[in-house]
């Protein structure tokens, strides 16, 4: 008879062979290309890819001077940028099943009480990580294409190549995704340990500081895209604060009830 003082591990008896598991991994990773691949065909049928290329320029191209169109330097550009955005748009819209498909593969590795702390993780960083590139596309971009055509000499008429336009936002939209990131962060250092609530509270300078050197390294050399991307990573880190202490308190409860219904048991 086992020691009703030392709890059975709930993953006791799961382990599955090595080989399982890649074939596993293969699989989900096959139902993915398939969806992102359904998804591509769709959004080239509707809206079309010159129609997503559009909405994608048209918070640059509506500050533009009347008239003023995008150009292409390279041959293939007409096309091939397109095609990437779709690709692009393809893969966003099918992320919550990309993830959804992750979760599965390591969910059946995981205990009962870790399943309860990535979950949450993974659906507010998958929405967080939306917010950012939506509010870099309907606030950011707007605001730095009126900057630069305030600022831009008469004489200079801008036509901004469609493949280097593509690069630029591809890069907004990753730097902003990943920096509306920062709850998430502050919540999983809390949460293993590595720094306390307080430390956190303590450390609020140091993190302004370096919001405002990241946001001028990573943005375009303009005070409005600096800001805009600083002050949220700075609203963003004191949320971060209030996310962890009540979701390190909760997270912990539920642990030590587990712990203590095991050790009844």
């Amino acid at each position: 008879m086992s020691d009703p003082k030392d709890p059975e591990d709930e993953l006791a008896g799961t382990e599955a062979p090595f080989v399982s598991h890649l074939v596993e991994l293969r699989d989900r990773m096959i139902r993915v290309l398939i969806a992102v691949g359904i998804a591509f065909g769709l959004l080239a049928l509707w809206p079309g890819m010159g129609a997503l290329y559009d909405l994608l320029a048209q918070p640059m191209v509506a500050h533009l001077p009347e008239g003023t169109k995008f150009i292409a330097t390279n041959v293939i550009s007409p096309i091939l940028v397109p095609l990437k955005i779709t690709l692009m748009t393809a893969f966003l819209v099918v992320l919550p099943y990309v993830l959804w498909q992750v979760w599965a593969f390591v969910a059946p590795g995981l205990y009962s009480h870790e399943k309860k702390f990535v979950l949450p993780l993974v659906v507010s960083s998958t929405l967080l990580f939306f917010i950012g590139v939506c509010f870099c596309y309907f606030i950011v971009i707007p605001a730095m294409s009126r900057f630069i055509q305030a600022f831009a000499p008469a004489a200079i008429t801008a036509a901004p190549d469609i493949e280097q336009y593509f690069g630029f936002v591809l890069t907004l939209f990753l730097v902003f995704g990943i920096a509306f990131e920062v709850p998430v962060a502050v919540v999983v250092l809390a949460r293993v340990g590595l720094v306390t609530i307080e430390q956190l509270r303590k450390a609020r300078g140091y993190f302004i500081v370096g919001a405002f050197i990241v946001a001028a390294v990573v943005t375009p050399p303009d005070v409005i895209s600096q800001l805009s991307l600083a002050v949220p990573m700075c609203i963003l880190y004191e949320l971060g604060i209030l996310a962890a202490k009540s979701f390190v308190k909760q997270t912990k409860a539920g642990e030590e009830a587990a712990d203590g219904e095991k050790t009844t048991a």
